[in-house]
Formats: C-alpha cells, structure tokens, sequence
C-alpha cells in the first residue's frame, strides 16, 4: 500500500464521502473482465494521477531531455520526480475550482492563437502540427487551460499581495551602486534544493543538511549538475535539470545576490539554509549586457466591475457591447465617461496618461503592450474586472534616474514573488492530501526506455 505523504492532522476529520471514494480507490482492482485497468500512482485531495498521465508525461520530459544531452536518472527516480511536479500542479488546480477561478473559452482561444502566431503559423497549421509531432489537440488545450488558470490563482495568493515600497527602491540602488560590477551583465545559473519540511524538527533539517553536504562534495568530485538536480532537487527547476535560465544579478535570489558576483565560472557554493530547506548553486556561465531604454505607453480604459447584480459574464459582455459601438463609430471617451466604473480616469475618458512598465497589474500590461497603436483589445480581465484597453502613442524614455527606479522596483517585485512562490508551492504541498502509490508492485514496470 503506498504511504500516506501528506495529512497533517486532517485525516481523522474526513467526511464520509471521501472514505468511501478512498476505500474504493484502496481495493487491489488491477482487471476488470479480464482488461488491464488504468493504475493510480498517486491520491491528490479528492482526485487521482493515472499509470497513463504518468507515462506520457515521462515520455515527453525523457525525449525532451535526450534532446538536449542531458544525462538520464535512473527511472525510479526520474518517475519521482515527475510524478511530484503533477502532484505539485494538480494541488494548485484543485484550489483554483475550489476558489472558483475559471477560463472561459474566448480566453483560451486567445492564447492558443497568440502560441500559434509566436510560432508564425495559423491557427489550423499550429493543430496540424501538434498532429505531426504526436500530441494530442485537446490534451493541449486542456495543459493550456490549466496553465492559465494556475497563473490566475497565483496571481490571487501572492502576486496581488506583494508591494514594494519606495525605501525598498532606494535601498536596493543604493546597494547595487556599491557593487562592483557590471550592472547589466548576464548570469546562468544552476540550483538545486533540498526541503526541509515546514516546522521541521532538529533531525529533519540534519538529515536535509547532511545529503545537501554529500551532494555538494559530489558535484566537487565531478558528478553532472543537471543530473544531480533531476535526481534529487526538490526545487520548481529539477525537471530543467536545475537551469535557472540567464539572469542579470538584479533577477537573482536574494539569498544567491552576495554571492554570485564572486564566483567563477563553473565554481559551486553551498549547502545555503533558507525557510526552504538547503540550496546549492552553480554558475554556468557569464556574459555581459547592454544598456536599455525605457518605453512609455499613452493608454485608456473602460471598466466594468462585477457586483452583486452583474455577473462576471454580464460584464464581459457589457465591455464586448461597448466595444461593438466604438469600433461602428462611438466615441471612447464619451463612453468611458458614462460607463466606465474607474471614476478616477472615466471624468478624463478614460485616458490612463502615459505609464511606465511594471506600473499596472501585469494582465493589464502584458494585454496593452500587444497593442498596436489606437488597436481595442479584447475584454481583459484584472482583480478589478474586465477593461478594454487602447494605446495612443508610445514614447521612449532616455530619462537615466527614472528608468533605473522602475527597473529596480519592476525587479525587486519579481523577486519577491519568486521567493513566495516558492515558500508557497512547499506549505500547499505539506498541507495537501496526497498518498504515493508508485512504490507498489508492478507500477515501475511501465516505464519506457530511450536507451
């Protein structure tokens, strides 16, 4: 039977239903009428992770990784590994429907479609070409779907709680101005994480530094980093065989930041105590930058905002009404006047005036700066409800003091969500239901070989 991973005090309060939906998933069926039924690897709160999803997520991850030369773990533990990061993406998706988050059809449409044209092909050449390459349409739209509504969620719980102030702003360019460094140069780093649970105990967090202590002497010894980590990170990046991807020193963890401007190339620090257990780093490479330039944007809005008597989907479609009309000829600024429920921005026609990057919520920007000039959006939707937005005009910004405060708190602002994020990813697993069933007989035996 697999081991329980997961309860922490709420199993005595199950309810009657789910005892019985576990009991049943608990009973040792493996045929039904002679047919090989599909098996369960893991129970995730009220759902499962089949033998099948289990497969084909190995299959795609190992091909993936043979591309790019990365040197395989041993299956068990390769399975591991992927079988966590679904546990870790089904628990999030659970608290979506559970918070009531969802994605309507319109919406997915539309980043299908923005996939396919970053991808220079149509809609219809995109589908045949996911055919070619074996995958299967509606599996990818069903990813996509969760993805966005995973995104959705994160925004909600951490996101839209993080502020950065302006002593935060001046301190971090006070501290980076006494480095001595180049500002604007690269670093490709590799992590690997080893957690510790939350309230761990003395022993716990012993047993988590002594692995982390022999990994480290290992990779020392010359053992394959990106190997290391797909066997035994616990960190968001293992199945990237721990690749943070190439990051100006003001991206970097604020637990790495001191350390990375005294590295070589190809040195490891470590092991390196945080909430989340012990971390090792490697560098991988760096290179340097180029100085940036920043882009203002001239924009306005309407909103309409949910209530008790309009729905969410009332109100898109309020906002899609109101689009109709200006794209037949009605003025914007006199409908964002009349109608738009930003009071502050609708007395001016909803002219927004010109902003810079990182000042507005992100699905806000990232919708705006897809715009062509004087082009309407489609109904976007924000914690404060569904805005359509259009550009004006677009000026670039020389102005050196401005574009660096902007720049440190549009960073400071991502590395703290990746900070929380993580934080936040390990307590919803802790606090999870989940029970491994890898461990039992025959359910290895699937896995496919690339050898």
């Amino acid at each position: 039977m697999g081991d329980v991973t997961s309860c922490r005090g709420r199993c005595s309060g199950f309810q009657s239903g789910r005892s019985i939906f576990l009991l049943l998933l608990l009973l040792p069926w493996t045929v039904i009428a002679g047919e090989p039924i599909d098996r369960i690897m893991a129970v995730v709160e009220d759902g499962v992770i089949l033998e099948s999803e289990l497969r084909q997520k190995l299959e795609s991850i190992k091909a993936s990784l043979l591309q790019s030369d990365t040197p395989l773990p041993p299956d068990d533990i390769l399975a591991r590994q992927v079988l966590e990061r679904m546990i870790v993406d089904k628990i999030q998706v659970h608290m979506a429907e559970k918070a009531g988050i969802r994605v309507d059809d319109e919406t997915l449409r539309q980043a299908v479609q923005q996939i396919a044209q970053r991808n220079n092909m149509s809609l219809d050449e995109f589908r045949r070409s996911l055919r070619q390459e074996g995958i299967d349409y509606a599996a990818f739209i069903e990813q996509i779907r969760n993805e966005i509504t995973v995104g959705r969620l994160r925004s909600s719980q951490i996101n839209n709680q993080i502020k950065v102030s302006d002593h935060e702003v001046q301190h971090y360019l006070e501290t980076q101005g006494k480095l001595d460094i180049n500002r604007d140069s690269e670093y490709l780093l590799g992590h690997i994480l080893i957690a510790t649970p939350q309230a761990a105990s003395p022993s716990e967090v012993q047993k988590a530094k002594e692995k982390a202590e022999r990994l480290v002497e290992e990779l020392r010894q010359g053992l394959d980093f990106k190997q290391a980590a797909l066997s035994s990170s616990d960190a968001a990046q293992a199945l990237n065989g721990g690749d943070l991807g190439w990051r100006k020193l003001s991206q970097i963890p604020s637990l790495f930041v001191d350390l990375v401007p005294t590295m070589k190339e190809g040195s490891i620090e470590g092991p390196i105590r945080s909430p989340s257990g012990f971390h090792i780093i490697k560098l991988l490479g760096i290179k340097g930058g180029a100085d940036e330039s920043m882009t203002k944007t001239h924009v306005r809005h309407i909103l309409i905002k949910p209530n008790e008597v309009l729905s969410d989907e009332d109100a898109k479609q309020k906002l899609l009404n109101l689009k109709q009309r200006i794209e037949a000829g009605e003025d914007f600024a006199t409908l964002a006047r009349g109608h738009s429920d930003d009071k502050g921005s609708a007395i001016k026609g909803g002219d927004l005036g010109f902003v810079q990057p990182g000042a507005l919520v992100p699905p806000f920007e990232e919708a705006m700066n897809r715009l062509e000039i004087n082009e309407l959006s489609e109904p976007v939707q924000t914690q404060f409800g569904w805005h359509l937005i259009q550009v004006l005009e677009r000026q670039e910004s020389s102005d050196t003091d401005e574009l660096l405060k902007n720049k440190a708190r549009e960073e400071i602002f991502k590395r703290k969500v990746e900070e929380e994020t993580e934080l936040w990813l390990r307590r919803i697993r802790d606090e999870a239901y989940v029970e491994i069933r890898l461990n039992e007989p025959e359910t290895t035996s699937f896995m496919p070989s690339f050898q």
